[in-house]
């Protein structure tokens, strides 16, 4: 197992994070084999999730019954998604040789709590795929779940847009927002490099357009890009220079981009459509049994928080306050404090929706606070859209971390478990290896800080 020293000496040497620490351990977390097992069914469940729900606003859009032999239209499915968005990066989501494309890479977050897993989110723009390789290099000799295959996998799932090249030139590209990842997508494409792989990190503004298609400067030479491999937000188009021109040559079929630029497929509330009580039917006819099972034990209960009027009769799709149905979503601030095992967060195309940042825990907040982040989710005036989610806290596990003075000590934490799943050319999803995020037990909401540990997983 890698010393305190070896470690230390590994993170001064890489900075996979830009100006980032984090703890470190003498060995790799333990997932069990049942554990394991579950990951894989989640990773097969949350891709063919992806594709359904793709199907489901692109029949929504278009103004299609949602079911194969009919069923109801459901245009707010589509309005939902949209909501916000520029009428531009719309029409792009729907044009004919992107409204099918999902996206390559994906990374659920999986906290482990009493109940097993809870899946809290899905990143189809996911960062910690370099960083979690080199973990997995550091601690080989734990023989770490995934490998060293990750990079190879990240590289065939980015290949398969371009099936016509036997070697394409692929092009990571990463924004100014995103700059603290450079580092380890910088670390990935030299390690690709090495295998004799075309693939370089850039800045969206060294994609240049050139008699449409995309070219980056390669040894001081411009090279046509077969795939650009996005790493910059949607909500942050307005500062990527050229991006018209780069929609241009997606839409022209000269250059393939994944993740597609499809805002809907980043958004939390398709969490919530999937418990939407009129979506059953569609998720039944388009899921298998298991899958449906795995998502379902898995993503807990999500509600869509808007703030569009009621009639008489009718009560909201929320949790229940008191036992009884709520009208009014501000109702919620009367609840008890276990009826308030809610977050609220925001569900996408803003720059406060990634990370911890607009994340509101009902049960660790006062009354008059709880109240404010509702007033705040429900503002009639907001673009953006907000979900409530039911709060599953998770437990709380030991595992040996160096301590300060570079000796190891028992540590107790909580844990957020990241699994990167590839799409294989053969429809297959491959999983890679898995991020552990260990979080100081009096952390409620987890996710990387300094006092956390980042580890490598491996089977026990």
């Amino acid at each position: 197992m890698p010393s305190f020293e070896t470690l230390q000496n590994a993170l001064s040497e890489h900075q996979l994070f830009a100006d980032k620490t984090w703890r470190t351990s003498p060995g790799a977390f333990p997932l069990s084999p049942a554990q394991l097992a579950e990951i894989r069914e989640i990773g097969d469940a949350c891709h063919a999730f992806y594709r359904a729900q793709m199907l489901l606003y692109n029949r929504s859009a278009q103004g299609k019954k949602i079911l194969r032999n009919g069923g109801p239209e459901l245009p707010w499915v589509a309005a939902y998604l949209d909501r916000g968005k520029p009428d531009g990066l719309v029409s792009h989501g729907r044009h004919r040789l992107v409204r099918n494309l999902s996206p390559v890479v994906i990374r659920p977050d999986l906290l482990i709590t009493e109940t097993g897993f809870t899946l809290t989110e899905m990143d189809s723009v996911p960062g910690g795929i370099g960083l979690t390789a080199w973990l997995n290099e550091i601690y080989a000799q734990a023989d770490p779940i995934g490998g060293d295959a990750q990079p190879e996998l990240f590289y065939r799932a980015v290949a398969s847009l371009a099936p016509e090249e036997p070697n394409p030139l692929i092009a990571i590209a990463i924004s100014d927002e995103a700059s603290t990842y450079r580092p380890e997508f910088e670390w990935l494409a030299a390690r690709l490099r090495a295998a004799s792989r075309r693939v370089h990190c850039v800045h969206p503004g060294e994609l240049m357009p050139i008699g449409g298609t995309v070219s980056i400067p390669v040894n001081g030479t411009p090279e046509r890009v077969d795939v650009i491999y996005r790493f910059f937000e949607l909500f942050d188009l307005g500062n990527v220079k050229g991006i018209d021109a780069i929609f241009d040559a997606v839409e022209a079929g000269t250059v393939a981009l994944t993740p597609p630029m499809k805002a809907y497929q980043e958004e939390k509330l398709n969490l919530a459509l999937f418990h939407h009580p009129a979506l059953d039917e569609y998720w039944n006819e388009n899921l298998s049994p298991s899958q449906i099972a795995t998502l379902r034990r898995v993503i807990p209960r999500t509600w869509i928080m808007d703030a569009a009027p009621l009639p008489p009769v009718a009560v909201l799709h929320a949790p229940s306050v008191n036992g009884r149905p709520i009208r009014a979503w501000a109702e919620l601030a009367n609840a008890s404090q276990k009826e308030r095992n809610l977050v609220i967060k925001i569900s996408g195309f803003h720059e406060s929706a990634w990370g911890a940042r607009s994340v509101r825990l009902g049960c660790d907040t006062s009354r008059d606070e709880w109240l404010a982040a509702i007033e705040d989710a429900t503002d009639p005036e907001s673009e953006n859209l907000y979900i409530l989610q039911e709060y599953h806290k998770p437990i709380r596990m030991r595992h040996t971390l160096y301590l300060a003075n570079g000796s190891p000590g028992d540590t107790e934490g909580r844990v957020r478990l990241c699994p990167y799943y590839f799409s294989a050319s053969n429809g297959r999803v491959e999983l890679g290896a898995i991020l552990a995020t260990l979080c100081p037990a009096d952390k409620k909401i987890i996710h990387g800080m300094k006092d956390a540990a980042l580890l490598p997983c491996a089977l026990a």
